[in-house]
């Protein structure tokens, strides 16, 4: 029987098999089985050449129980629904493992953004916000960036969003340039958590990150700055690495520096000099301490879960590992440690600048680090102690599972005081 690899029933899934070990009041399972709400618009851009386009675009509010809801904006050629209503679930879980006032949203367009000029981009955001105003907003629906969208972008949704309002309104959206309020430390801030998370659970299952080896699949931004941070922190080596053209391997180790003007270069990191041309799959089973994948969902599935070879797995995309794979990998002792704590510090640094905006004090940004490391820390002993808790129960269940326990329970318990079952 295939694989099911529909994001949005995949989040179902792992919520079930977290409700069941949590005997989870039916009521609450409902409620949180589905979004709240979602928006489709369609909308039309101006082009360069003087013709009008029709675009598509989402928005979902999963559960705003704990808050606003909050996450981000994907423009993808392959955007859909699903994807959309899984990444607000999972952004749900995530705000809620990591004790943040807000709930879980996420949005997206479908579209090319390699095939549009910036003046295309900009029209096209603009229109998008345009669309969706109504349904966002400082204390309702709190925007950010995701996958091909930039602090650029942001600045303009800030700009149309406060148009439209007649007023400058900028906790509207997160991840934005520092001109106009953003906040220290955002850029790196999902590879920091990221590795914030690594440091503990190297600690946790006694690795050397100095003599450490990494395979880090994807070179966007999450990618990008754990190739960077990983050497600066640890000392760890990077030997492979992936973009969309292919993966790079080098048991020697590949330099950041050579690999940035590599891609810079020639657009792809398969220019790499010295470096030996493997394929994404072959990356994902290279013998190596520890695998990151920072690209895309669904990733990491049941036809080649057996073969990761990796000690720790480290999710730094949002569900690179699909519900099949998970089982897998749990049954063959894999230390996969779930996205929405290994990538929560992007939103937790979003809150940080949400907070930053509606108080007008901004921060430093060693003072946004050294919360973010307290943050962070706090969820990965939490979840750490939610499986201890189980495994003296006799219920053997892994990290991800007690991340969803620790997470659904907060929410539940919000709704409950609320009145709403």
């Amino acid at each position: 029987m295939p694989e099911e690899l529909d994001p949005f029933k995949i989040s179902q899934e792992q919520l079930d098999d977290a409700a069941r070990l949590m005997k989870l009041d039916k009521q609450a399972l409902a409620i949180l089985r589905e979004p709240m709400e979602v928006l489709t618009v369609n909308f039309p851009v101006k082009m360069r050449d003087g013709t009008t386009k029709t675009f598509t675009g989402f928005r979902s509010h999963y559960n705003t129980a704990l808050g606003p809801a909050k996450g981000g904006i994907r423009f993808h050629p392959q955007e859909n629904i699903s994807t959309i209503k899984a990444l607000s679930a999972w952004m749900t879980w995530k705000c809620s493992l990591a004790n943040l006032p807000f709930g879980g949203g996420k949005g997206g367009v479908i579209c090319d953004v390699k095939k549009l000029n910036d003046y295309e981009l900009e029209n096209l955001t603009r229109a998008y916000v345009r669309a969706i105003y109504k349904f966002v907003g400082t204390y309702t629906d709190v925007m950010a960036p995701d996958v091909y969208t930039t602090p650029q972008i942001m600045g303009w949704i800030v700009d149309e969003y406060s148009r439209l309002r007649g007023h400058n309104d900028f906790g509207v959206v997160t991840g934005k340039p520092l001109e106009v309020w953003g906040s220290q430390g955002r850029g790196d801030a999902t590879a920091m958590g990221g590795l914030y998370v690594l440091r503990e659970a190297a600690k946790y299952k006694k690795l050397n990150l100095k003599t450490a080896t990494i395979a880090i699949q994807g070179f966007g931004n999450a990618g990008n700055f754990a190739f960077s941070l990983s050497k600066r922190l640890f000392g760890s080596k990077v030997v492979a690495v992936s973009d969309s053209s292919g993966a790079i391997y080098s048991r020697k180790g590949l330099d950041y520096d050579k690999a940035v003007e590599t891609k810079k270069k020639t657009g792809s990191l398969q220019s790499y000099p010295g470096a030996e041309k493997i394929s994404n799959k072959e990356l994902l089973a290279l013998d190596v301490d520890v695998l990151i994948p920072a690209a895309l969902e669904d990733q990491i599935t049941k036809q080649n879960a057996d073969k990761v070879n990796a000690k720790i797995l480290l999710e730094l995309a949002n569900g690179p590992v699909t519900y099949d794979a998970d089982k897998i990998l749990a049954e063959r002792k894999v230390f996969d440690i779930p996205d929405f704590l290994v990538n929560s510090g992007g939103v937790t640094v979003s809150y940080f600048e949400w907070l930053q905006n509606i108080s007008g004090y901004y921060w430093h940004a060693d003072e946004v680090y050294k919360r973010l490391d307290t943050i962070i820390t706090r969820s990965f002993n939490g979840v750490m102690q939610k499986q201890e808790e189980y495994a003296k129960k006799g219920e053997k269940i892994n990290a991800r599972m007690a991340a969803y326990i620790i997470a659904v329970d907060r929410v539940a318990k919000a709704m409950k005081a609320r009145g709403w079952y």
